[in-house]
């Protein structure tokens, strides 16, 4: 396998996914959640950012229209690192007013996840079920293909965002995947 990142094509520099994000209605149930429930360390919190109090641009779109393509927007943040190869930014919005309440479904534009790798599926889930999470069916056993070797359980954090565990040890892509996969 090789690992070579000057033949890629893509954005010139790029190194590694540096975050990724999720909003979230209630900043401080959110940090508990990910924290004392999923395990992560809060590494900072910051904000309020309103439009309303910050300098509008040189093209006159206020702050938070011209940074996170959301005109008039109130935003607190907080970042969390999840084992170590994660940080999960947490969004919550106070404004604008208009804003939807309920996340996208898996297969809605701009559906999502996070999967979550665990030594012990079974562990996992009565781990996470004592603590009021909602788990869907499974686990699904994938024993063929380019998963082949892995088990998958979706759950659902305290405001609908779907999450996910997986349990392997290998998976069958790996033996023939053109990079060298993160292994912790």
């Amino acid at each position: 396998m090789t690992d070579d990142h000057s033949t890629r094509t893509g954005i010139p520099g790029l190194s590694h996914v540096d975050h990724i994000a999720l909003t979230v209605p209630d900043l401080d149930k959110a940090v508990a959640f990910y924290t004392d429930v999923i395990g992560g360390t809060e590494l900072y919190r910051i904000g309020p950012f309103d439009a309303a109090e910050l300098p509008k641009g040189d093209d006159g779109r206020d702050w938070t229209d011209a940074h996170v393509n959301v005109a008039g927007a109130r935003i607190l943040i907080s970042m969390i690192q999840i084992g170590p190869n994660l940080n999960l930014e947490l969004f919550q919005y106070e404004k604008p007013a208009d804003r939807r309440t309920e996340p996208p479904r898996n297969c809605d534009n701009g559906g999502h996840h996070i999967a979550f790798k665990v030594a012990d599926m079974a562990a996992a889930k009565a781990y996470l079920a004592a603590r009021g999470c909602e788990l869907m069916s499974g686990p699904m056993v994938l024993d063929e293909g380019p998963l082949n070797y892995t088990l998958c359980n979706y759950f659902l954090d305290p405001f609908g965002n779907q999450l996910e565990l997986v349990e392997f040890d290998k998976q069958a892509f790996a033996e023939t995947a053109p990079v060298t996969l993160y292994t912790p």
